[in-house]
């Protein structure tokens, strides 16, 4: 800033760079949004609203429904 008056180049002075600054998005959940379930909880089948214990590392969307062989969801 040659004349220290805020004045300068284009693209330099406050909010321009990798911080940006306060309000300038980048909430910070990282990749995928963030939605993960963890590894308890139970799928349920939107069919017919049978329960199952969800199993770790395999996501309720690929288990079958003991009842009706629907697909699960994740409750």
């Amino acid at each position: 800033m040659p004349r220290g008056d805020g004045t300068g180049p284009r693209g330099m002075g406050p909010g321009t760079g990798r911080g940006g600054g306060i309000g300038r998005g980048g909430g910070g959940r990282g990749r995928g949004g963030g939605f993960a379930a963890g590894p308890g909880g139970n799928c349920i089948c939107p069919k017919c609203g049978e329960r199952a214990p969800h199993q770790l590392g395999s996501p309720c969307y690929e288990q079958r429904c003991p009842k009706c062989g629907g697909a699960m969801t994740r409750e």
